[in-house]
């Protein structure tokens, strides 16, 4: 076994020495036979250089970036991970909310079997007219706005104004085709307002600062700082529960209010035409009731 491993190492020596004397002959024959195929078949040659060039191009790019291809693999890894955990949570947030919609369903239909049995006596349905602000009168005196919707779009003096971030103001004259609107901060502004979380029932007053205060507490009034407030729906002017700002500060005699809405941004507004027969008699809803009693 040796002397024929020993044969075949004597036989293997001239061949490597041969094919090192004449490799660059070999390169230069093989470098002529391409040029000639060239020649004689250009579009034999461009489709092989193609394939090559197809072929070797991701190994090329993989090796001449291989911390960036590294990275972007332990990337990919980590993104398959995180999408996973949060199909777990997302699963399990399902399930949490599934057992919630149950309940609130059943809630739902307790409710309107105790209405049922008590004879409640309904909220009556607001309809709503949105409108494009066009004006701004704000100044150091007063705080209102023009919109351009009026009494043609039902449009009328004492209703709601909101926004989709909360209570806005009301409604102080109306035109065929414009509006002015009393914002929450105007010094003549007053809303009948309650605590959310102590149901503490105030009457937020405006002063022509950014924040207004609440007025006429009870003394042992239990209001917290990051309360919210909302209308109390005293006075049947303003539907009960919208959202109006949460209390900045609580002092010994005073309790201010941050409104939700930004006054920056305010651009467009929805008029409430909400009111309970006999508040509000100009309004159409309220007319309409009326005239039914």
């Amino acid at each position: 076994m040796r002397a024929y491993r020993g044969r075949a190492l004597l036989l293997a020596l001239p061949l490597k020495s041969v094919i090192q004397r004449f490799a660059f002959a070999l390169l230069v024959g093989a470098a002529i036979t391409v040029m000639i195929l060239s020649r004689a078949e250009p579009r034999l040659v461009d489709n092989l250089r193609g394939a090559v060039s197809d072929a070797a191009a991701p190994i090329l790019e993989f090796f001449s970036h291989p911390a960036a291809s590294f990275a972007d693999l332990v990337e990919d890894v980590d993104a398959v991970l995180v999408v996973h955990e949060q199909n777990s949570l997302l699963e399990k947030e399902n399930a949490a909310l599934l057992k919630w919609q149950s309940v609130a369903a059943q809630m739902s239909r307790e409710n309107e079997e105790l209405r049922r049995m008590l004879h409640v006596v309904p909220d009556p349905e607001a309809s709503f007219v949105t409108a494009r602000v066009i004006s701004d009168s704000g100044g150091p005196f007063v705080r209102t706005v023009l919109i351009n919707a009026g009494k043609k779009d039902r449009v009328r003096k004492g209703q709601a104004v909101i926004n989709s971030e909360g209570l806005t103001g009301r409604v102080v004259s109306a035109g065929q085709h414009s509006a002015r609107i009393l914002l929450l901060t105007d010094l003549n502004s007053r809303i009948p307002v309650v605590v959310e979380a102590s149901r503490e029932r105030a009457v937020l007053a405006g002063d022509n600062t950014p924040h207004p205060r609440l007025e006429f507490l009870a003394v042992d009034a239990r209001v917290n700082v990051g309360d919210r407030i909302v209308t109390s729906g005293q006075g049947g002017i303003f539907p009960p529960g919208l959202p109006v700002g949460v209390v900045s500060m609580v002092a010994e005699e005073r309790a201010l209010v941050q409104p939700y809405v930004n006054w920056d941004r305010l651009e467009h507004v929805t008029v409430l035409d909400y009111t309970l027969p006999g508040f509000l008699p100009e309004t159409k809803r309220a007319g309409r009731i009326g005239a039914l009693r």
